[in-house]
Parts: C-alpha cells; structure tokens; sequence
C-alpha cells in the first residue's frame, strides 16, 4: 500500500496542528541578524561616549526651575555635581539598554538585569530602590493575571465561549469577523497577556482561515483580514481596559504619582473602550472593503462542511464542568470589583490577588501551582522596564530633555495646547514601528507628557491620558509585538501586507485621538475647554 505523503497527512481542520509549538519560527532577516551581530558593540560604544567623552550642553547646564519636585529634592540631596553625573549615566545607560532592545544582541531579559546592576552600580539608585521594582505592585498584578489566565486555558472556558460564539453567530464571512470582535473584547476584559490571547485563538483562526480556502501557504484576502484583524482586535481590546496590559496598568501608576490621585478602571473604561471599540469597526471596514477587499469566492466556505470541525472540537469539550463555572464566577466577581473601583476603593491587584488565591485554594480552588504558566523572562524584563523608570523619576531626565528640546526649537510658554496634543500623540503612535516593548514605550513617553505639561501650564492628564490610550497600537510590523511575531508565522499574509493595513490604522487612529481631543475627551473633562 503506498505510504502518504506529509502533505496529504497533514488535516488542515484539526485545531491540534495549530498549537503555538507547531508553528514554525520566522527566520530573521539578513539586515536582523546584522543587527544582532553589532548590537552589542553598539551599546557599549554609546555608553563609554555618553557616560565619559560626549559633551551634553543641556545636561552640563541644567535650569533647576525647569525641575520636577522629585528633581529638585534629588538635586538637594546629591549637590549639583553628582546630580550632573547621574544624569549622564542615566542617558547613558537607557541608549545602551535602548540599542540592546532594539538589535535583541542579547535576550531582552538579560538587558534589563544588566541595566538594573548598572544603575546600581553607576549611583544612579540605591540598592534597595533598584531590586525593589520586581516588587512593583504591576509586577503582582502581572504575575496575578498569569494565574488568572492560566485558570482560564486550564479550565478551557476561554476556548469554549470562542468556538461557541464562532459557531452560533459566524454565519459568513463578514459575520466571522465580527464574532471575533467580541471575543477579542470579552477575552481582554480578563486576559492582559495580549500574546495569551494570540495563542488561544490561534488554532481557531488557522481553522475557521482554512474554511474559506486559506491555508498551507495558500494566501487570500479572508486570511488576510482575519489574521491581522485579530492582531489588530488584540491590541485594541487591551487598550479598552486599564487591566488590559500591563502598560496600560504601568501607565495609570506614572499619571497617578503625577497628579496624586489614582486612575481608576471605571474612568479608563469610559474614555479608552468607546473610541478602541470605534476603532475595530473603521478596521473591519477599511480591511474588508478597501486594503483587502473580499471577492466572492473569499466570502463563502471552499470546504463544504468545514465548521463541522469546530463543532465536533466544541463536543469533544463535554459539558459545561463545576470549574468551569468556578472560574466564570470567580472572574464576573473580578470584573464587577475592578468597574467599581472608584467607589470602593480597592486596587486591581488587590482584587486579583484575592481572586488567585480562591483559585489555588486546595479542594476549593480550580487550578495547582504545576498548571500556572508564569513566563518569568518576560517579568524580568519587565522589572527592568520599571528600574528605567525610578532611574528617570531620581535623575529628571525626561523633564530636563523635554525642556532642552523645546528650547531647541524656540517653543515659547504660550505654545497652544493643540500643537502640543498633536506632537506628543503622533509620536506615542509611530514609535511603536522601532520599539518593541510597550512597557519600555510607556516608560520613555508618559513621563516626557507629564514633562510637557508642566513645562507648559497645562493639566497633566489632558496630554497623558491620551497619549496613554495610544499604547496598544503595536502591529504594523512582526518585531513589533510578540502577538505580531506570533501571528506573522501563520504565513496568511505578507510584511507587505501587515505594513498597509498597520499603517493605515496607525494613521487613523492618530487622527480619531485628535478628534476625540476636541470632543468626546473635552465632554469627559480629559481635554480643556477653549484650547482646541
């Protein structure tokens, strides 16, 4: 009997071929792995120039009433000198981590051990305030939400409500991508690893993708609109939520010590999900109709009977368990705690962290330790995301640039609200092309706004917060995301084709932000009146 080939073996509709260890790894570019190669050298020849040769007027000459109020006390508290120093080494140390980060000459983890020792050991902060970042209140609420989500995948209630709202309103195409609207908005609401997502819709979007007559490298404009739709549907659902990503929580934390009052989950919710919900159906449309419009033969199944496979794969699920229930009752419970936050009062990461511990509670919990899937790399990287911040908050660096850029560029005190709004959006949005962490973007970006504003008059949170709802925007190329990374090895669509449509929505979504300045964040109170 003639043995099959591997093609012929391989069964496009079976949602196992599709796990995240089955697809493929991208292979780098020429130019990436140049990269890789000099990065290194790169970092350590801009921290030797910067640290101990390279004059840098504006920091040899600081306007100390330019400062902050953490500035000025630690100006106090070092002398002018070893203020000076600290500064320098601050720019030293953030080029280098910057160029490592960039290249990935070394694991991103590893930049950020190396950037935490070195602050420690350049001054910059104490012992004590440099290693305490790993106990950031976001690190457990980052930490807490792994184990949140590990419930979910553990439980498959999250695989569950995909497949049967796939199944129940996915009728054609343009209804397809819609259900996956919703389920990327539900999912956000619990899940704030956007790349936890990625992965539990993979192996459904690789099927329901194969059903409409794209699969095994066989490109076309559904596969298209639903791959980088969903990468797109990702991001916006966690910038709905403040408990979205961890960049959004990063965020709140830099704007509330800013302004000394917390921002609360309610009042992201009520500014960021109205405009990222928006945002979802001009990309559906603009996806669909102009950049890959859907021919006839896209929109109808080429496998007759293809969803089949999703339902034999929602029975083979059995019935709704006593855990799953659990942990839709343990999450509602979540959910209900954090929209209520302003009223009492308690924390996210409080309310998490109970949450966690009912999970894990033996006989009565849902999940044991051994099933919690924390990716500790990522933590760590994050830790030192977070020392670059204290590292800025002691130093005063972004404040002091901010000022010598304006300077620069003559900028007097009276600069008009608008071209400030539109400056510090535009470039939240667009940096995102050459840096992949949005933790680190958020560590550079809220406090140059807080910088801005107070440079200029103007009320912190009217140039923080909307720059803030503009971290999630980080799909427009692979490196740009690991959901990006993820979902580009699908091989649905091209870097060609990531680039038009991210762009394109990038560029909306600058434009919808600026709108919004003028209206519905100026009905909230975010943006001023009269200065639009």
């Amino acid at each position: 009997m003639q043995k099959k080939s591997t093609k012929e073996a391989f069964d496009i509709l079976d949602m196992r071929n599709y796990r995240m260890e089955k697809i493929p790894k991208r292979t780098k570019s020429s130019f990436e792995l140049f990269l890789m190669k000099i990065g290194a050298l790169l970092a350590v020849i801009s921290f030797v120039l910067l640290m101990f040769y390279v004059e840098i007027p504006f920091l040899n000459q600081i306007d100390v009433t330019t400062l902050s109020k953490s500035g000025k006390a630690n100006l106090d508290a070092l002398g002018m000198e070893q203020f000076i120093h600290a500064n320098r080494a601050m720019l030293a140390i953030f080029v280098g981590s910057l160029i490592l980060w960039i290249t990935e000459a070394i694991p991103n983890y590893l930049t950020s051990l190396i950037l935490i020792i070195t602050l420690v050991l350049t001054k910059v902060l104490p012992e004590d305030v440099a290693y305490a970042q790993l106990g950031h209140k976001i690190m457990w609420l980052n930490i807490l939400s792994f184990i949140l989500a590990s419930m979910l995948v553990a439980t498959g209630v999250a695989k569950r409500f995909a497949l049967w709202f796939i199944l129940k309103f996915g009728k054609n195409a343009s209804t397809i991508m819609i259900s996956f609207m919703v389920i990327n908005i539900v999912l956000s609401l619990f899940i704030s690893a956007t790349t936890a997502k990625a992965a539990i819709l993979l192996p459904i979007m690789m099927v329901v993708a194969a059903v409409y007559g794209a699969s095994r490298g066989h490109k076309n404009n559904f596969g298209r609109n639903l791959i980088l739709q969903n990468l797109f549907q990702i991001n916006m659902g966690a910038s709905s939520f403040l408990t979205g990503s961890g960049a959004n929580l990063l965020a709140a934390s830099l704007i509330g010590g800013a302004i000394g009052s917390d921002i609360f989950f309610s009042d992201w919710l009520m500014a960021s999900f109205p405009v990222a919900l928006g945002l979802m159906l001009i990309g559906w449309m603009i996806g669909t109709k102009l950049i890959f419009p859907l021919a006839k033969e896209d929109q109808l199944p080429s496998i007759p009977g293809g969803m089949d496979s999703l339902r034999a794969e929602l029975k083979k699920m059995g019935a709704f368990s006593g855990k799953e229930l659990k942990s839709v009752v343990i999450f509602g419970l979540i959910l209900g705690f954090w929209v209520t936050d302003r009223w009492h009062g308690i924390s996210p990461t409080a309310v998490a962290f109970v949450g966690a511990i009912v999970a894990l509670l033996p006989k009565i919990g849902i999940i044991e330790w051994n099933e919690v899937d924390i990716p500790w790399h990522l933590l760590l990287f994050s830790a030192g995301a977070y020392t670059l911040g204290a590292g800025f908050n002691v130093t005063d660096l972004p404040s002091i640039s901010v000022n010598a850029f304006f300077n620069t560029l003559g900028f007097g005190e009276t600069t008009p609200f608008w071209v400030l709004y539109v400056v510090l959006t535009g470039v939240m949005v667009y940096s995102s092309l050459f840096m992949q962490s949005k933790t680190m973007r958020t560590m550079i970006f809220i406090p140059i706004a807080i910088g801005v504003a107070s440079r200029f008059g103007y009320d912190i949170v009217s140039l923080t917060l909307p720059v803030a709802f503009l971290i999630e925007h980080v799909y427009v190329l692979p490196f740009n995301s690991k959901p990006g990374l993820l979902l580009y090895s699908t091989n649905h669509y091209s870097m060609t084709d990531a680039f038009k449509y991210g762009i394109t929505m990038q560029t909306v979504a600058w434009i919808v932000s600026i709108l919004m300045a003028m209206s519905y964040f100026k009905w909230l109170g975010i943006t001023p009146n009269g200065l639009f």
